[in-house]
């Protein structure tokens, strides 16, 4: 099996962005008046885009629909627009391994529903931004993650067939992704999740760290090679 294209997800997986999303959820919620919140529980709302954790913020916060939600959002882009890229930290060995896999020849794609202009702010702040051929964000496409339709645009502008990529995720939305979409579900589990283990999702991969993703895709082209 070669592996053509491998597509990431970005926060929880390649980056981890919970402190300054944190940050910039509690200077919206200080605007409003509202007590902030942990970081421990706005990792659990990470993962469908900052529009969708701040509504479920809302609902939780806001039960009689007092704040303009129309506001709030907007409060909290202007914040964010300040705090992403600021506080992250990419994970181990994350440039080298973005590297390495391409100097395998692999197509490579960031995937994420944060909202594209902050995921592309998030990738450039931590270096990480060059080794994308694509990012795809929340609303680059009329549907997000877990729709097979973004992982299938993705392949579709590669040229990749989908038995030979793997989309790389930290949650059961992007294992959902990448099972819809006919690609293999890849994970690591140092991301968030919600909070739950991402090894009761089973994924087709579950790697400990992020060399080992290119060690295998190398193995791969590898052993293709020598059976060709």
């Amino acid at each position: 099996m070669m592996i053509d294209m491998l597509s990431f997800d970005l926060d929880g997986t390649l980056v981890d962005t919970a402190g300054e999303i944190t940050l910039a959820v509690n200077r919206t919620l200080a605007d409003f008046d509202r007590a902030p919140r942990s970081q421990p529980e706005i990792e659990k709302l990470i993962g469908n885009g900052a529009h969708a954790l701040m509504r479920r913020l809302l609902r939780r916060l806001d039960a009689d629909g007092e704040l303009d939600v129309a506001r709030v959002l907007a409060g909290f882009d202007r914040h964010y627009e300040d705090t992403a890229g600021t506080l992250g930290q990419p994970y181990a060995d994350c440039r080298d391994t973005l590297q390495s896999l391409r100097d395998a020849g692999v197509k490579l794609a960031c995937v994420t529903n944060k909202e594209w202009r902050h995921a592309r702010r998030v990738l450039e702040a931590n270096g990480l931004a060059e080794y994308f051929e694509l990012v795809i964000g929340g609303d680059t496409l009329p549907r997000k993650k877990p729709d097979a339709s973004v992982l299938r645009h993705v392949l579709s502008a590669f040229g990749v067939n989908p038995a030979h990529a793997a989309h790389v995720g930290d949650s059961e939305t992007d294992l959902a992704a990448a099972r819809n979409a006919g690609v293999a579900a890849w994970a690591v589990p140092w991301g968030y999740n919600a909070g739950r283990p991402i090894a009761a999702a089973v994924p087709e991969r579950l790697f400990q760290s992020l060399p080992e993703i290119a060690q295998l895709v190398r193995a791969l082209h590898a052993a293709s090679a020598f059976s060709s």
